[in-house]
């Protein structure tokens, strides 16, 4: 048997092999990961310290669940549900009894002649009017329940589930739903909300919108690729590439245990942009070939292309794996592994470009469309003649870049950052629209967890301290989007007006310490002393504020802390130092961690690039050159972020790299022929039109490909689906529009890999 079908089968084989094998793992071991602590370096200073506190504190994110009667909740069906389902809650094995916190849990604090009685709002039902007004006032008048677990309006109760995030799994998700739901009807309605609730709901409706979208993507692609192509079998061979090397990094994966976070899925995305601009060079090639040698054996076209195209995909490929491998000074490990797994995805279709592709041919062989006739003698081709327009009019060209870097650079200086899980979903999909009902009725669904800590044992039973901390909360909430807050100062302030006749007067913390100690030591032998373990420590030096948000964004939660910051001195006169805690401070060191990263890989990737095509090609002018289109399309992408108010979030984090992997792609390639060409032609502008005519139109190809293929993706039922395939899509049009004619004018006119 001929040599070459034998080394063609082998590499089909063990090529299917290999797949095969990865594919196992993606069903045994591949999962999705939409825990936002999974994301974060646990050895990270500010997460090391918060899991601290969380255990100090029992910090837990809670699942709110609301159950609403239009007609007011003072009614014995309602709080019959209320208490079955809180007494089913605490008997999960997911829940601790103490984590369940509701009307028909929570304390309520009195005062009586013997002291402080502390006891549940309601055991058993009230069976007349006298027994329904006293629990209504009881609640009314105790401001540690009223507008906590009752709202306002009297019209919802409120149920927090606190649980560790390590529980919460898909299983639960739906059977805590479906459990919640199931008290639904006759009047009252359930909702559910909560951080995670909102995970759980990303992780479900996540992969099912990509498993709808990535399909109908395949399909535009796989349309328009043979319309560029005009071959069934270079169509395929282009497209087995991609979904081979997307098999072979997700199999990696799942057999690394690493898990498929939400960036993950724009994986599929660089190896289609990228593996198909490698099949369109080579069938763009083997057709020039071919056209010129009909007659020509199968092995010579392929080694001529071979020849022609290793150079170029072999500095392509490697540049573009640099580019993403930046993403590993990153501490996020979703950007970290994006990168990572990225880079070996460009690398597995390289290899498939020189090795897979070639095997296909020479087994299956290749047909192209039949050659175009040739133009009259002196009629310019369509190339040509776009290459002398954009040369005539390079004035008005470098106008309209720098023109458009001036616009992105003040459009960059507006993006902001944000890590909000609710903005990933529609604002009228089901999930926001119970996030928005719980907000309205009670304090927030997102938490700020403020640890207040000082070296001096009783500290916070001093006055002076629970007063400034008394002072701080009230502040707080005085912001737009700061719902409640509860500390021990509550606790107290509560116990003083009580102890006081239950006079308004008296609703403020004790002014001497004696009497600080004595209600708190009341309270601890009449009521739950693991209650007070929440929000200070044994030893009274350590307490944890906790406040209630209305939102999980970013700005949201920075403005909480720009608050409580300006209260940080005075709190170190007293001894007294501020830290942070919980998920929603960890999501802002998150988006802080995002930017960072940004910086560093866009800095980092942009020199090594510089570095890499000077290096290369043996010349600094042609380093820079090939650099501009890359760092304009970065520029434009980021400018467009600030100026349509698109957040930097873990997923348009990434378009830098998107830019750079693309951009330098498309550089090497106009490069490298460039020069192929300058060395065949006296002029430099015979180079350029070569160049354009053989080079320029794969370019265009790809770019339009890939285009049309995340276009698609704005018809996603998820807002960040839309903009990826926005952003994705700009990021290529910027690129192709760069090199053939920003890279073009500046080769031209600095006259690089000149004789």
């Amino acid at each position: 048997m001929n040599r070459k079908i034998v080394f063609s089968v082998s590499v089909l084989v063990v090529v299917v092999l290999t797949s095969l094998f990865f594919l196992s793992e993606i069903k045994q071991h591949a999962r999705m990961e939409t825990n936002l602590d999974a994301y974060m370096p646990s050895s990270h200073p500010a997460f090391v310290y918060s899991d601290q506190a969380e255990e100090w504190f029992s910090i837990n994110d809670g699942i709110l669940i609301a159950i609403e009667n239009p007609k007011g909740i003072y009614n014995a069906q309602t709080l019959t549900k209320l208490k079955d389902m809180s007494l089913g809650l605490q008997e999960m094995p997911e829940f601790e009894a103490t984590d369940i916190t509701s009307l028909y849990t929570a304390d309520n604090i009195l005062g009586t002649e013997y002291g402080l009685d502390v006891h549940a709002f309601y055991e058993e039902i009230p069976t007349d009017s006298i027994q329904w007004n006293a629990l209504r006032q009881q609640i009314r008048d105790n401001d540690m329940a009223y507008g906590r677990v009752v709202s306002n309006d009297e019209t919802v109760v409120l149920i927090a589930a606190g649980m560790r995030d390590s529980l919460f799994t898909d299983d639960f998700y739906q059977h805590i739903l479906t459990y919640a739901k199931s008290f639904e009807g006759d009047g009252d309605r359930i909702y559910v909300a909560g951080r995670p609730i909102v995970e759980g709901t990303m992780g479900q409706l996540g992969p099912k919108d990509m498993k709808k979208m990535i399909p109908i993507v395949i399909i535009v692609i796989t349309l328009i690729l043979y319309l560029v192509l005009r071959s069934i079998r270079a169509t395929a061979a282009t497209l087995g590439t991609v979904f081979i090397s997307t098999v072979w990094v997700f199999g990696l994966m799942a057999a690394s245990g690493i898990p498929i976070y939400a960036v993950s899925t724009m994986i599929p995305v660089m190896l289609i942009a990228i593996g198909v601009a490698y099949g369109i060079y080579f069938f763009n090639h083997l057709k020039q070939y071919t056209q010129l040698h009909p007659e020509g054996e199968r092995s010579k076209a392929v080694r001529y292309v071979l020849r022609v195209l290793h150079r170029p995909l072999t500095m392509a490929a490697f540049t573009t794996m640099i580019g993403f491998l930046s993403l590993l000074t990153s501490e996020v490990y979703p950007i970290k592994y994006f990168g990572l797994f990225t880079a070996f995805g460009i690398l597995v279709v390289f290899l498939l470009a020189l090795v897979f592709i070639p095997a296909c041919i020479l087994l299956f062989g290749y047909k192209p469309s039949h050659p175009k006739k040739t133009n009259k003698q002196g009629k310019k081709n369509g190339m040509e003649t776009y290459t002398n327009r954009v040369l005539l009019h390079r004035k008005a060209i470098y106008s309209v870049v720098i023109t458009l870097a001036v616009l992105s650079i003040y459009g960059t200086s507006n993006v902001w950052i944000n890590s909000s899980f609710l903005a990933n979903f529609e604002k009228d999909s089901e999930i926001v629209q119970t996030d928005v009902f719980v907000n309205s009725k009670f304090g927030g669904t997102s938490t700020l967890n403020v640890v207040l800590e000082s070296s001096t044992y009783d500290a916070f039973k001093q006055s002076e301290v629970l007063s400034l901390m008394d002072e701080m909360q009230t502040e707080a909430e005085g912001l737009q989007y700061v719902g409640n807050s509860f500390s021990l100062a509550d606790y107290l302030k509560r116990m003083h007006r009580v102890m006081n006749a239950n006079d308004e007067a008296f609703y403020h913390i004790p002014e001497s310490k004696e009497m600080i100690a004595q209600y708190l030591l009341l309270y601890e032998m009449s009521g739950d002393p693991e209650n007070l373990g929440k929000v200070v420590n044994y030893d009274y030096n350590r307490s944890n504020v906790t406040f209630q948000l209305k939102g999980d964004d970013t700005k949201t939660i920075q403005s909480a802390l720009s608050l409580i910051e300006t209260y940080r001195n005075r709190f170190l006169s007293l001894g007294i130092d501020i830290n942070y805690a919980g998920s929603g401070y960890k999501a802002l060191v998150f988006t802080d961690l995002i930017l960072d990263g940004q910086i560093k890989s866009i800095l980092l990737s942009l020199l090594l690039v510089f570095i890499l095509l000077s290096l290369l090609f043996r010349d600094i002018k042609a380093g820079l050159a090939g650099t501009l289109p890359i760092v304009l399309t970065a520029l434009i992408s980021f400018g467009v972020m600030g100026l349509f108010n698109i957040p930097l979030s873990t997923t348009t984090a990434l378009l830098s790299s998107i830019a750079i992997g693309i951009g330098i792609d498309y550089a090497i390639h106009f490069l490298e022929h460039y020069k192929t060409n300058q060395e065949k032609n006296e002029r430099k502008i015979d180079a350029l039109h070569q160049t354009m005519q053989q080079t320029g139109k794969a370019i265009l190809f790809n770019a339009w490909v890939v285009i049309a293929g995340f276009l698609v993706l704005l018809f996603s039922v998820f807002p960040p689906n839309r903009t990826l395939g926005a952003l994705v899509s700009l990021n290529m049009f910027t690129s192709l529009a760069g090199t053939l004619s920003l890279l073009m004018i500046v080769v031209y006119q600095w006259n690089i890999f000149k004789k």
